[in-house]
């Protein structure tokens, strides 16, 4: 029975990528430099994945910035702007499309579908000249056959690239997008043929997009696509990769009808209903690539559970010809678990970050092949049962509020005109009152005030007063402006979510976490890991401090509670 990974967080588990590029974009380290860190990350995930025992190791999933720009100097298309003269794309080039340069802005970000990833939108049109020039995935593949592992290079599929992409600045944005598939198939033909010289004999294509309602014309693309590559894939095994939801039914039928494609992916964690479709038919000979381990949260699988699923999926699929694989890319999720000796050691039971899913992906591949690891299913199935039954997971007191909610608490006593009467009266504002948004910068010096009072080298008197301090020049520079409705600076708050959720129960904190957002940026979510309570008030004191300071109306500031669900890992054993 086999093991597959879609894809890997590439930061490292002290975020090493990202030191590395900052050091380098600041000119204080050379492009070799980067590039040994890169490679040493590389080679480091490789081997542990090796190490576990996966067949089906990815390459090409590494990415100096993101994978989606990594296609697009695959394919040549940078835009004029950027002054490429043709050539192999190196950083220069590279870089400048990702975060700009003295005489051109970056491209633009977005999100990845619905995670908190983002990815550099290709900008396109009719007259974009595609050439092949990157050559990093065949690099790669070759860099990890070195190493004596052999990887399944992934690259980002033809219609779902040309999909996320948008018209260039002129073009119209009727332009089809679409209508680029016969320049750019020719490239991705040059690039499957050098991977099979160099010894590949699986290839990845992610087509995320195939979960997505496509209109008949899309869905068609795949089908042209697909069978225009054919001819380069002889001798060689395909797989579509989809994931972060269910597969629509006549993008199931349109792609698992593709005669040159080997094998499928799918997201079988949050695409429940693709498990129906899979059970009403299943092309004989063909490989399920079936996503049962979460790469998008951090809770340890149910082991148990999901070997049941598998099972129905073996006598669907064939024993050959079942993979047990990653939801999606782990990419989503923390590194390491190792990196986290002071996490609460009832709560790190329950958990299971990149590193740790990697090894309950085989596990599950073995046990399907009859070499169940019994003192690991045992420890898994354990700590689930402690899970369900702890207290700290279910608070009475939150459930016996939340029971007794009635539909005229979630409206307002007053009506908006009444309310504006009070405030004006109250206020005494002007016809358009002036206000920020809220936080004022973090400056080096309130960091390290922070970080000296988190290490317990200054004392608490100590802390309170620089952050004081830091209000009241906040709240005489508003003065001086005439700015209305004044705002703190929130001096105090190291991060909009981290910050309440370190105030509130049923949320525990990380200390190496981290979560790449875009290029070097990462987040640190919190986990929501029980019933969510506030002990005592969470900002009153520095409000109640900040309005001291002042005459004019001092403005409260909360991070919602939908910004703060999203962007934390969240309790998998309730609806959302």
């Amino acid at each position: 029975m086999a093991s597959h990974i879609v894809g890997y967080p590439r930061m490292g588990p002290k975020r090493e990528l990202k030191f590395a590029l900052e050091s380098f974009w600041d000119g204080k380290s050379s492009a070799e430099e980067l590039e040994k860190v890169a490679s040493d990350l590389r080679s480091s995930i490789w081997k542990q994945m090796a190490d576990a025992g996966i067949k089906y190791i990815p390459s090409n999933t590494f990415a100096y910035y993101d994978q989606v720009l990594d296609t697009t100097a695959m394919l040549g298309a940078v835009p004029p702007i950027y002054g490429w003269n043709g050539g192999e794309i190196g950083f220069d080039i590279y870089f400048s499309m990702a975060r700009g340069n003295a005489s051109a802005p970056a491209m633009e970000m977005t999100k990845w579908f619905d995670t908190n990833y983002h990815y550099i939108v290709p900008e396109l049109g009719p007259d974009v000249k595609f050439s092949y020039a990157s050559h990093k995935a065949v690099k790669e593949y070759k860099e990890a056959k070195a190493l004596g592992i052999d990887t399944v290079p992934v690259l980002v599929g033809p219609v779902s690239y040309l999909l996320l992409s948008k018209p260039a600045k002129g073009v119209e944005t009727t332009f089809s997008l679409l209508s680029l598939l016969g320049k750019i198939l020719p490239i991705y033909k040059e690039v499957v043929s050098e991977l099979k010289d160099a010894g590949a004999s699986w290839i990845q294509f992610d087509e995320p997009c195939l979960v997505m309602d496509l209109v008949s014309e899309k869905l068609h693309a795949f089908s042209e696509a697909y069978s225009e590559l054919e001819s380069a894939f002889s001798g060689l095994n395909v797989l579509i990769e989809t994931y972060f939801a269910d597969i629509p039914t006549e993008a199931y039928k349109i792609i698992t009808n593709l005669k040159a494609v080997s094998g499928f992916g799918f997201d079988l964690v949050r695409g429940t209903k693709t498990l129906d479709l899979i059970k009403g038919g299943f092309p004989t000979g063909k490989y399920l690539f079936a996503g049962i381990v979460d790469g998008r949260n951090i809770w340890a699988n149910d082991l148990a559970s999901s070997l049941e699923t598998l099972r129905v999926l073996e006598a669907i699929a064939g024993k050959d010809k079942l993979v047990v694989s990653t939801s999606c890319s782990l990419l989503h999720t923390a590194v390491d678990l190792i990196n986290e000796p002071k996490l609460d050691k009832e709560i790190k039971a329950w958990l299971a970050f990149a590193a740790q899913k990697v090894v309950e992906v085989n596990a599950l591949a073995k046990a399907l092949a009859g070499h169940k690891d019994e003192v690991f299913f045992s420890a898994n199935a354990a700590a689930q049962a402690l899970r369900k039954s702890s207290p700290r997971v279910t608070n009475e007191a939150v459930q016996k509020a939340a029971a007794g909610l009635k539909g005229s608490d979630h409206r307002r006593a007053t009506n908006v005109s009444s309310r504006l009467d009070a405030q004006q009266k109250k206020l005494n504002l002007p016809i358009l009152p002036t206000t920020t948004i809220g936080s004022f910068p973090q400056t080096i010096e309130l960091r390290r005030v922070r970080r000296e009072y988190k290490a317990k080298k200054i004392s608490e008197e100590d802390y309170i007063t620089a952050i004081k301090e830091e209000i009241n020049n906040v709240v005489k520079l508003q003065e001086e402006l005439d700015i209305d409705v004044l705002v703190h600076g929130e001096p105090e708050r190291n991060d909009m979510v981290e910050y309440f959720g370190e105030q509130l129960s049923g949320f525990a904190f990380t200390a190496n976490g981290w979560v790449q957002s875009y290029g070097s940026r990462c987040v640190k979510p919190p986990i929501i890991y029980g019933d969510v309570s506030r002990p005592k008030p969470m900002t009153v004191f520095w409000s109640t401090t900040a309005q001291s300071m002042t005459s004019r109306p001092m403005k409260g500031m909360l991070t919602g509670p939908v910004t703060i669900l999203n962007w934390s890992f969240v309790r998998n054993d309730q609806p959302r």
